[in-house]
């Protein structure tokens, strides 16, 4: 007996069951940015290795352990892409949309990461990226924090907070690495495997670390805000003042540090207590020096991307799923010569009646099976053609959710406007 075929650990079907709750989430987002004036961008799911290993850095948990790389056919090294921003960055300057322009760019789709699947965290887990380009003012990243506030009130949801920080210039960030590293070098006991491996790599997301043990010398180490230099200060103290006057709450944390190596002066994540350890729902910031290290000119840019399984889970912890959307009507075919009618007026219904939702019985079966599968469809009512039917000219229309509803017959080229004036 054949091996039973299943699907790979931390990638996942999403049933039919499902995909109306994601529907509706991606619709909301798609309206959102389309009101903000952004644009779609579709970019392969496969790069060239060398495109993460350039932007992402080589020492971040994603290079080093997570990315799905493989050697095609060519022998050329090829990943798939962990996160949106290098891609879209590659495909800004591939096709000349990024110099002396401004760009507002989203994109949505799966991203592949090998870690330990957990609940929110797959594998294959899907997103929403927001990139702009062409901008260097703190405006632009205020405008992606309000647009993200505003996400959160159209899907209802309340429980969450915003954390920003900035981590300045390329050469501040280089002075304030070296205190970084000679603070924790003193304290060298303390540290964790990982944060021994990063400290002279990556000593900032040293940070970043939840181990409990370390919270201490985390808290004591030395500010990067109290060594950032006066245009990254003058930066954030604009994003701060418009935040505020925006009515956009939220906590300056100067441990905020994001794990890819491109970012540059502002960070920020957005950030839920109710999905317990992996909080976070939507993280971004500027990254002004990504476009030139890829080979393009010099380009301001911006942007954030949000986990839609999260998005998911969190919407249902507070009860807003949306329900599925269910038929008006199921089309029962009883008697011969019926199917062929049946066809017929169910295209002339759909015709008349954009957005009906009308299933046609497939496969046979008697009347009162035909019937128990318009119950079990969720259909409001069943519209019947036996042979009688045919012959008459007439529609019978029998209520599913009425308690004593009555079933009626209907004349076939009437149909289309009782059904208007029944379902809208």
């Amino acid at each position: 007996m054949s091996k039973t075929l299943q699907s790979i650990r931390g990638m996942h079907d999403v049933l039919p069951a499902d995909t109306p709750a994601w529907q509706w989430l991606e619709t909301a987002a798609r309206e959102l940015l389309a009101g903000y004036g952004y644009e779609e961008i579709r970019m392969p799911i496969v790069e060239q290795t060398e495109l993460f290993a350039r932007s992402i850095g080589e020492v971040t948990d994603i290079v080093e352990k997570e990315m799905y790389t493989f050697e095609d056919r060519n022998g050329d090294s090829l990943t798939l892409r962990p996160e949106g921003t290098a891609g879209c960055v590659r495909a800004g300057i591939e096709h000349g949309l990024l110099h002396n322009q401004q760009q507002r760019l989203w994109y949505m789709g799966p991203m592949f990461r090998h870690e330990r699947p957990q609940k929110g965290r797959y594998r294959q887990f899907h997103q929403i990226g927001v990139e702009t380009f062409g901008m260097d003012g703190p405006d632009i990243d205020a405008e992606l924090i309000i647009l993200t506030a505003r996400l959160w009130r159209v899907l209802g949801l309340k429980d969450v907070r915003l954390e920003i920080n900035s981590l300045g210039s390329t050469e501040a960030r280089a002075a304030y690495r070296e205190l970084l590293i000679q603070h924790f070098e003193a304290h060298a006991e303390v540290l964790d495997e990982d944060a021994r491996r990063r400290l002279h790599s990556n000593p900032l997301r040293i940070l970043d670390s939840k181990n409990p043990a370390m919270r201490e010398v985390i808290r004591s180490a030395p500010s990067l805000l109290d060594h950032l230099d006066e245009a990254s200060r003058a930066h954030f103290e604009g994003l701060q003042a418009l935040l505020t006057a925006a009515g956009i709450e939220f906590t300056v944390n100067p441990a905020l540090v994001r794990g890819l190596d491109y970012y540059c002066r502002t960070v920020f994540e957005w950030i839920t207590e109710s999905l317990g350890a992996q909080g976070t729902i939507c993280a971004g910031g500027r990254y002004d020096g990504l476009v030139e290290q890829l080979g393009g000119r010099a380009t301001p840019a911006a942007g954030f991307a949000m986990g839609l399984e999260r998005l998911l889970a969190l919407v249902e912890a507070g009860g807003a799923r949306p329900p599925a959307p269910k038929p008006h009507a199921y089309l029962a075919l009883a008697g011969e010569g019926t199917q062929a009618e049946g066809l017929r007026l169910a295209e002339s219904l759909r015709d008349a009646l954009p957005g009906l939702r009308l299933v046609v019985n497939g496969g046979g079966g008697g009347f009162k099976a035909q019937i128990k599968r318009a119950d079990r469809s969720g259909a409001d009512l069943a519209l019947i053609i036996g042979e009688s039917e045919l012959a008459e000219g007439t529609i019978l229309v029998k209520p599913l959710r009425e308690a004593g509803g009555e079933q009626q017959a209907v004349p076939r080229d009437g149909l289309a406007e009782f059904l208007r004036a029944r379902i809208g």
